[in-house]
């Protein structure tokens, strides 16, 4: 999301006509790959984390995390106290 983001400045400040960016052209010859390359990198970005299972393991630590804080919150709400491991008397 961050390279989309700077790509999308990028167009914006030039569109603008902000900085130095408001002197680069879109020839093919000329500087579009200074516009391009946020893109480029979101897609391998992207490529990346979805073939490594990055995506995956993130989703997975989230919905386990969920799971946890419910089970806390259940256990606060029946009025028992949530301290991990059962103390031995």
């Amino acid at each position: 999301m961050w390279f989309l983001g700077l790509g999308l400045l990028q167009i914006l400040l030039h569109l603008a006509g902000f900085g130095y960016m408001a002197e680069w052209n879109w020839n093919i010859t000329g500087d579009l790959w200074k516009f391009a390359w946020p893109f480029v990198c979101a897609v391998v970005w992207w490529t990346w984390a979805d073939e490594s299972g990055y995506n995956k393991r993130l989703e997975t630590e989230a919905i386990e995390q969920r799971k946890a804080d419910r089970r806390i919150r259940n256990l606060e709400q029946l009025g028992l106290h949530f301290g991990g491991r059962r103390k031995k008397r």
